[in-house]
């Protein structure tokens, strides 16, 4: 089940990283979060690193990737434009 509430915090501006998912209209891209976390990184480093980044924007990153991959297509993950 996708928890939508943080799927709120998952935002795509055509103007910002081509349209990219974004976390909440700043200028940090979903995939840079997961690559992060892939590379070991600790969430508390992220949070320190990105101070407006916070704990439930990366819970949101994880929800988002476990929703294209459970639904097998990017097109079927709807986030809101901003």
């Amino acid at each position: 089940m996708v928890d939508s509430k943080l799927l709120e915090r998952i935002t795509v501006n055509p103007a910002i990283f081509g349209g990219k998912p974004i976390i909440r209209g700043m200028r940090l891209s979903v995939e840079l979060i997961l690559s992060l976390l892939a590379q070991g990184e600790t969430w508390e480093n992220l949070l320190k690193d990105y101070p407006n980044l916070e704990p439930e924007d990366i819970r949101a990153c994880l929800t988002y990737a476990h929703a294209v991959i459970a639904n097998d297509s990017l097109d079927t993950v709807e986030v809101a434009e901003r």
